[in-house]
Parts: structure tokens; sequence; C-alpha cells
């Protein structure tokens, strides 16, 4: 397969584990399922860990989804994940 574009590369990873980095200290970890042109995205079988500053000490909460549709504009970064997510 030839890399063309960079959502090429997105397409290498359909079907895979992915990292996603998004606005607002959110991020998900799931299985790459679809994604357009708008880097709008499907996840399945995503964990989203949302980070907040309460009283100077960062805590993280963590949501489960079997299925999630991420609006494109908030995605800053898609990768593959590190042994530890």
């Amino acid at each position: 397969m030839s890399l063309e574009t960079p959502l090429d590369l997105l397409k290498l990873n359909l079907d895979e584990k992915v990292y996603v980095k998004l606005r607002g200290a959110r991020e998900l970890v799931g299985i790459l399922q679809a994604f357009d042109s708008h880097c709008n995205i499907v996840l399945s079988d995503a964990v989203e860990t949302i980070y907040e500053l309460v009283d100077g000490e960062l805590k993280s909460n963590e949501k489960t989804s079997e299925m999630l549709f991420v609006r494109g504009d908030t995605v800053t970064l898609i990768t593959t994940p590190t042994d530890d997510e």
C-alpha cells in the first residue's frame, strides 16, 4: 500500500488499537473502526480518560464505551498506544 496522504496512515490502523488525544484534557484508547477526511472517527471497546485539576491535584476519571463516535474537530493526535496504555 502506498502512503500518499496522512489519512493513508490511518487505513493501516483500521481494526487496530489506537490512542487518541482530544481537546479539553481528554484521551481515548480503543479499536479504530472507521474514519473520514474530517478525522471523525468511530472506536469500539473505547476507554475515555478525563483529567481535571481538583484542589491543586490532578485527578482522572475513566469511562468505557462499547462504540463511540468522536467528532474530528476535537481530535489533536491519533497514534498507536504504548505498552502501558
